[in-house]
């Protein structure tokens, strides 16, 4: 049985495009695209199935082809043979016909002349009269055989122009369905392009994004260092003088212990290492439950990522929100978790509007702005204490 090869090719197509969706991002034209390929690749299987179904009908319309003409072959051999046989019972006749002719039909003198016997006799009288039946009969079986096959060779000259237009009609049709295969195989490469390109692009945005964010915090993180320096060395210059030595307390009295100066509390908020570290899982793919490096959901992203620091999250948005502080959106600093959709999603904010996450099946951990969508859906935002 002949085999296309589609069902493999529309496989290893879409394995491809599951390994770069992988890779890179899926954003709303990306997933289009892709739903679009797979309904194509759904027509080119259907396509195929009944040019498959076509191709087995014309290879059985050309076997029997081959059937009529070899029967053909076979009745054309016996035609010849049998106008041989009748052209030979001619002959013959047309001898006999001479002979008469020339000598004349024998008279029943004829037959008995010569005769020895009674038995002699009726055995030449006999003779004469079947050598004159075997003469008609022998001319009649050649004609009729010779009627036979000629009726035999218009019968399968007909049955061959029906199987012929029947093979005409099944290859048109093979053709029309190979043309609308094709069709459909070069808009799925072209829809793959789309994809290829669209990806690129994704990718090179992502790049883009990613140097701004690490750029942007190294910078915030660089600032409340100086910040913290630069307030240690304050509160150091603002200590006052060592008092001097106390002179000694008169007899009797006792003398009250100097206070110790109070530590200066850090000024830094929230966790912005947090944002730093989401960035290091660009690219992770989403599994559901997922909550290390070979695959994330939203939360476990979350809870992996505080987890290295030291700081332990329940693997729950739910939970999560209950376990942070409330903050209002004013007040987002990078490494805060924003949320969404009913507390159904959450996300790492990395400062400038953006956020990190793994939004669903089929996407990536990725970086997403806080507009459009996300916008409406924002439930609101939280600090890890």
């Amino acid at each position: 049985m002949r085999r296309h090869g589609l069902v493999l090719l529309c496989t290893l197509v879409l394995a491809a495009v599951a390994a770069r969706a992988a890779r890179a991002h899926s954003t709303p034209q990306i997933r289009a695209e892709r739903a679009h390929a797979q309904a194509v690749v759904a027509e080119i299987n259907r396509i195929g199935r009944n040019l498959e179904a076509v191709v087995q009908r014309y290879d059985g319309a050309r076997l029997e082809l081959q059937r009529v003409k070899r029967s053909l072959r076979r009745n054309e051999s016996e035609l010849r043979v049998a106008r041989g046989n009748f052209q030979a019972a001619q002959t013959r006749l047309m001898q006999r016909i001479y002979s008469l002719y020339v000598n004349g039909q024998p008279t029943m003198v004829d037959v008995i002349a010569g005769a020895r016997s009674i038995s002699q006799l009726i055995d030449r009288a006999e003779s004469a009269q079947v050598l004159s039946n075997q003469d008609a009969a022998l001319g009649q079986q050649a004609l009729r055989f010779e009627r036979a096959v000629q009726r035999r060779e218009r019968q399968l000259q007909r049955l061959k122009l029906r199987r012929e237009t029947t093979v005409a009609g099944l290859a048109a049709q093979r053709r029309t369905i190979q043309s609308a295969l094709g069709r459909q195989q070069r808009l799925l490469a072209s829809i793959h392009t789309t994809i290829r390109q669209l990806q690129a692009q994704e990718a090179a945005r992502e790049r883009r994004l990613r140097a701004e964010a690490e750029r942007r915090l190294q910078q915030e993180l660089a600032a409340r260092q100086a910040a913290a320096r630069a307030a240690a060395a304050q509160a150091v210059t603002a200590q006052p003088a060592a008092p001097a030595a106390p002179s000694p307390a008169p007899p009797g009295v006792v003398q009250a212990p100097t206070p110790s100066p109070l530590p200066v509390p850090s000024s830094s908020a929230g966790h912005p290492e947090a944002a730093q570290i989401a960035l290091r899982y660009l690219g992770v793919p989403y599994v559901w439950g997922g909550a290390s490096p070979s695959g994330f959901d939203c939360s476990g992203l979350v809870m992996y990522v505080y987890a290295q620091l030291g700081i332990s999250l329940p693997h729950y948005t739910v939970a999560q929100w209950d376990a942070t502080l409330p903050i209002s959106a004013s007040q987002m600093e990078p490494g805060d978790l924003v949320f969404f959709d009913g507390l159904g999603h959450v996300g790492i904010y990395i400062g400038n509007g953006q956020f990190v996450h793994a939004p669903h099946t089929g996407t990536v951990v990725q970086i997403s702005s806080l507009s459009g969508y996300w916008a409406a859906a924002f439930v609101g935002a939280r600090r890890v204490p």
